[in-house]
């Protein structure tokens, strides 16, 4: 898999992506209220594996990444480390805070201080791959920042209070944005500080980042980076774990009749 990535990225970008320590971020902390589980969502098994191990084996198995920080819950931090046992780039498991942005600050504060980039993901988006936690990070280090994000297909309007239609948007520059969210360190560290010193809240951390001018670009992630919020996206991730592996028996077969 790792071969796999790398040639990919020279295929993509003409040469190997220069090496900065990266560390990743992933966030499990959360209450899993709208999930219905007081266990948190992040421990609901797909397909045999729990979500949140799925999300940390993705970027165990990316050669772009260096280190895993996790933070979740106080009461679970012992649980998170017994699943993860045999990861070998998780450094620390951490409480996280009140909110998904405590959490984040506090698991940045946990990674190397050597670290010149960081990324940002939430557990639930337990269908990530190495290949595109590889693609934002290349496109982080040349940017500054970049987040996995989906290009809406619907036609999108904004409303007023009562639901009443004010304005139609164009769809050509609407995106979704998911993750992983990744930035140059320094970066990060500045955008989540001055919003804890302005006492700024955010639904994300490019927003953090936007806030004081730095620049994001988006990674086409297409659909399939779906996040576990409801349980009936856990069958959603069965399908698309499904239609994977079909898509990936198909490019074996192609492969075979092509060397005939």
């Amino acid at each position: 898999m790792a071969n796999k990535v790398l040639t990919s990225l020279q295929k993509l970008f003409g040469k190997e992506p220069p090496r900065r320590f990266h560390s990743a971020v992933i966030l499990a902390a959360g209450s899993g209220v709208r999930f219905g589980d007081a266990n948190g969502k992040h421990m609901t098994v797909v397909e045999g594996v729990p979500v949140l191990a799925r999300s940390v084996m993705a970027f165990e198995t990316c050669p772009l990444v260096d280190e895993i920080v996790v933070v979740t819950r106080k009461e679970d931090i012992a649980a998170c480390r017994n699943l993860l046992t045999g990861i070998t780039k998780l450094t620390n498991v951490v409480e996280g805070g009140q909110t998904r942005q405590e959490s984040a600050k506090l698991g940045f504060d946990a990674i190397n201080p050597s670290a010149e980039l960081v990324s940002i993901h939430d557990a639930a988006r337990c269908l990530v791959t190495p290949e595109l936690i590889a693609q934002v990070t290349e496109q982080a280090s040349l940017h500054g920042a970049a987040a996995a994000a989906e290009k809406t297909v619907d036609t999108v309007k904004r409303a007023d209070k009562n639901g009443i239609i004010t304005e139609t948007l164009d769809r050509e520059y609407i995106w979704m944005v998911k993750t992983p969210q990744t930035f140059l360190a320094d970066m990060y560290r500045a955008a989540a500080y001055m919003a804890q010193r302005d006492g700024v809240t955010a639904t994300d951390d490019c927003a953090l980042a936007e806030r004081l001018g730095f620049k994001v670009k988006l990674v086409d992630c297409g659909w399939e980076n779906i996040k576990i919020t409801f349980p009936e996206d856990v069958y959603r991730a069965r399908l698309i774990l499904e239609m994977r592996r079909e898509r990936e028996k198909e490019e074996v077969q192609y492969a075979d009749r092509t060397r005939i």
